[in-house]
């Protein structure tokens, strides 16, 4: 028998080898039709799998994340299996479940997979659910699994294989075909009723731009079709709301590959509202004791070396910069945290200096693929709302939490409502990827641990997550739509200041090592107004959107007078903008309303009589007319209750 612990602390005795599903079973018939998977002690497992030690247990549904991820993992194999018998030449990459659905990255040879091929993959799908074909996992030598993949000529199967430890290789069946996997997966194919196909894009295999170019296919399954439905509103109001589309529209950003793939510019409007933003911090980071920086784009390769990125990043970094002097290297800069450290070090510390918080609004680079790239969420050069906070030891838990105190600030000004908390922690299967000493890593995970449970705020763990010099605290903001984002985020390091030889002398006239803390509030400004622009589709806060009003002259009579306006907002530091083009005024409404401009003034015969302005309020429509003096008290009233906040 095992003992076999449920969520709520009950212990039930089963019989040796019982399953997740006999499990959920056992409790109730709609329970075991409902879960998809099943955690065993702290493992997410097969539903069908043999559980022959006692367990700590969780059912997971679709509703839950594991359940999802379970539920999508499979529908990669059913997809590919879908493929495999329509085209029986394709070779196979990798399948992963991802935040909404998953993707299976496939060699179709000569064959280009076009968007009108999708339904018939979607049909051929449906057909085998239809089957209810189960999935069974299989344990396979590795020399078998080579032999197997290398007969079948699948030569990217092969090659993951060939870096996979014996004795820890596993295989997924269901029906004809068969995939390399670890799981885990639902017991059949019968849960999935909804099918779409999303899109395709190129993918070099295994991200590297050298090696050959396979399709991407993109999809999502649900297990209700009215699930399905709902999914593919929320993806039209996504196109609606995509910054790349809105930023253009509100004349804020612009790329150009004359300039280089990946490297915004920021046009008037979009950094008046930028710059906005950088202010709004600096005022509050003025308040908690921070003093401003600024330090080079680049730096020597012995500074990178030294702090440890020209190993961890120099993948994702551009090329070195050799200059006329022999031996002479620079690197432009993938972090600020090293020039910071040199700040630091470049005079004696004591404890009394301490804490020392540096803030700069530092631009960095770091070379994404060209296929990674994405409007301003995925370039190539942003700007960190960077800080690093030098610590004594016994001052890491204060200061962290005085950092999560200022994340609060900022996301409540935004309307920023709906946000978790990650805490990020080491990979424990795998320490090589990180640098510094067990002893500072366990500190330093600590602190943050107790930071959260002394703030209440619950935080979810993930291993693998962490820099590669500390832990972290990362802020996954939920938008409008409900998308995941991470935005902030707050690091603690003991590796750096080692690295660098960072001191101060203690009370006790000794030397001492202090605590590095990294922050970002919005991570980056560029990914941060990405995703700002979609959470509020454009209408901005008004103390923070490019143009407050529009003033519309009806006709070409009244332009003098409508600047007469303007001038006098603009006296009164209201930004407003004339349309004064030869116009209809309801075209000139409409067209203001797409650029998400939160008032409109109209102008004609009785406004210009009577020093009056006729105002329309954006997503509300009329609201009377008012002499335009008492409009710029209004707003600015408006404006300073906002900014009071913060």
């Amino acid at each position: 028998m095992v003992k076999i612990t449920f969520p709520d602390g009950s212990v039930r005795e089963f019989e040796n080898g019982v399953t997740g599903y006999q499990i959920a079973e056992s409790i109730s018939s709609r329970l075991a039709q409902d879960v998809l998977a099943i955690s065993v002690n702290g493992e997410t497992r097969d539903l069908n799998r043999a559980i022959n030690e006692d367990a700590a247990i969780k059912l997971f549904k679709f509703e839950d994340e594991e359940g999802k991820h379970t539920f999508w993992h499979t529908s990669a194999h059913l997809m590919a299996q879908a493929i495999q018998m329509l085209y029986p030449n394709a070779k196979f990459g990798i399948g992963p479940a991802i935040e909404n659905g998953f993707y299976y990255d496939i060699d179709f040879g000569d064959i280009t997979l076009k968007e009108s091929d999708f339904a018939a993959i979607e049909k051929k799908m449906m057909e085998i659910v239809a089957t209810k074909q189960t999935l069974t996992r299989v344990d396979i030598s590795k020399a078998d699994a080579m032999k197997m993949f290398e007969q079948r000529g699948e030569v990217y199967k092969t090659e993951l294989i060939s870096e996979l430890e014996d004795g820890k290789i596993t295989l997924y069946e269901q029906g004809s075909f068969t995939d390399l996997c670890r799981g885990p997966h639902l017991k059949d194919v019968s849960p999935i009723k909804a099918v779409k196909i999303t899109s395709l894009a190129g993918a070099y295999w295994r991200g590297d731009e050298k090696r050959k170019q396979l399709t991407r296919l993109y999809a999502i399954t649900f297990p209700k079709k009215k699930m399905l439905d709902e999914y593919l509103e929320l993806l039209e109001e996504a196109k609606k709301r995509d910054h790349r589309k809105i930023g253009k529209e509100m004349e804020l950003f612009m790329f150009t590959d004359m300039v280089g793939k990946g490297l915004p510019m920021w046009l008037p409007k979009g950094t008046a509202l930028r710059l906005r933003l950088e202010d709004m911090l600096k005022k509050i980071q003025k308040r908690f004791g921070y003093q401003q920086v600024i330090t080079p784009h680049i730096g020597n390769k012995n500074l990178y070396v030294t702090s440890g990125h020209w190993d961890h990043y120099g993948e994702d970094s551009f090329r070195p910069i050799e200059t006329p002097e022999e031996g002479e290297v620079y690197m432009l800069k993938p972090m600020n945290c090293p020039h910071h450290c040199m700040i630091f070090k470049y005079q004696p510390r004591s404890y009394r200096d301490l804490p020392l918080r540096l803030a700069e609004f530092g631009t960095v680079y770091r070379y994404e693929q060209s296929g990674e790239l994405h409007g301003l969420t995925r370039v190539r050069s942003f700007t960190q709302d960077d800080a690093h906070l030098f610590v004594r030891p016994d001052q890491v838990k204060e200061e962290f939490m005085r950092v999560m105190d200022i994340i609060g600030i900022i996301f409540k000004a935004l309307n920023f409502d709906n946000f978790e908390a990650q805490i990020s922690l080491r990979d424990p299967n795998n320490t090589t990827k990180y640098v510094g000493t067990e002893e500072n890593w366990n500190k330093a995970e600590q602190a943050i641990i107790d930071a959260c449970k002394e703030k209440g705020m619950p935080a979810r763990v993930e291993y693998g997550e962490a820099a590669f010099y500390g832990p972290k605290l990362d802020f996954m903001v939920k938008d409008a739509l409900g998308r995941r984002w991470q935005l902030g985020t707050i690091q603690v390091d003991y590796n750096l200041p080692e690295r660098f030889g960072l001191e101060y002398v203690g009370e006790d006239n000794q030397k001492h090592r202090p605590v590095m803390i990294h922050r970002a509030p919005f991570g980056s400004m560029e990914r941060f107004v990405a995703v700002l622009i979609e959470h509020t589709a454009g209408k901005f806060p008004l103390w923070l959107t490019p143009d407050q009003v529009a003033i519309l002259p009806i006709s070409e009579k009244y332009n003098d007078y409508a600047r007469k306006v303007q001038e006098y907002l603009d006296s009164k530091d209201v930004r407003a903008i004339v349309d004064d083009r030869n116009e209809k005024i309801g075209r000139k409404i409409r067209d203001n309303e797409i650029k998400h401009i939160p008032y409109m003034l109209i102008v004609g015969e009785k406004e210009a009589e009577n020093d009056e302005v006729s105002v329309r309020k954006q997503g509300e429509g009329d609201k009377g007319s008012i002499k335009f003096t008492t409009f710029a008290e209004n707003l600015n009233a408006e404006v300073a209750q906002m900014l009071s906040e913060f």
